[in-house]
């Protein structure tokens, strides 16, 4: 019966262990999809937040300027 229950305990120690790492995996693929690309350039941002109406035609033109002159 002793043989029996360690095993027990070894399989629950490998079910937590594989748990935690699909925890893991998991969260860092969401956090990845949800934050912003680092292939997205200064540029690309600007214009995302003209198409969505945050800013105005003469601030984007001005950001674009600004960028520009970098």
């Amino acid at each position: 019966m002793t043989g029996d229950h360690n095993m027990m305990w070894g399989y629950m120690w490998i079910f937590w262990i594989v748990v935690a790492i699909a925890v893991i995996y998991f969260s860092k693929a969401l956090y990845d999809r949800s934050g912003s690309s680092a292939a997205e350039s200064p540029l690309d941002i600007l214009r995302k937040r003209y198409a969505k109406g945050e800013i105005t035609k003469e601030a984007f033109e001005q950001m674009k300027r600004d960028l520009d002159a970098r």
